[in-house]
């Protein structure tokens, strides 16, 4: 596969995934079949824009969850780290290590960046909404990590 993956645009069938998290788990899309699904991808944990992102999906959970959203967090660290970010800010939702980027890179959500003078190929921001037939009903990329739940609360309406 290239270095470069291609966007999903909405409409098209979520690709499916197992991926482990914070407790060495595995934890499936196929899990949560039927459901909406908020799957976000984030670049490493414990960054501030990552750790400003979680914070706003766990302080939101509880309407999300209400308005019948579950909410996955998906990064290439390993689960251990994973464990610490979750227990560092009390996330409530799983967290999901994608280490070869193989789940990232199904979702369009692999390539190049820039951080400041630095270019380099990883995980870019961005987040999907899956609905309850598996289907990507929303999808954004380049994502900016603040404000971006309440953002996406008000496109979902909740």
């Amino acid at each position: 596969m290239s270095e470069h993956s291609t966007p999903l645009s909405v409409g098209d069938q979520a690709p499916s995934f197992s991926l482990l998290n914070a407790e060495g788990q595995t934890v499936s899309l196929s899990d949560y079949a039927g459901q909406n699904v908020i799957v976000y991808f984030y670049p490493k944990a414990a960054t501030p824009g990552c750790t400003t992102e979680a914070c706003d999906f766990r302080d939101n959970l509880n309407s999300l969850r209400g308005a019948g959203y579950a909410v996955l967090g998906i990064s290439p660290d390993e689960p251990e780290v994973l464990a610490d970010f979750a227990n560092d800010e009390s996330l409530n939702f799983p967290l999901l290590s994608d280490t070869d980027n193989e789940v990232a890179k199904a979702y369009g959500s692999y390539g190049e960046k820039t951080f400041g003078e630095k270019t380099f190929v990883g995980t870019l921001r961005s987040t999907a909404v899956i609905d309850t037939e598996g289907k990507i009903s929303q999808i954004e990329y380049g994502v900016d990590a603040k404000g971006h739940v309440s953002r996406l609360r008000e496109a979902l309406g909740v």
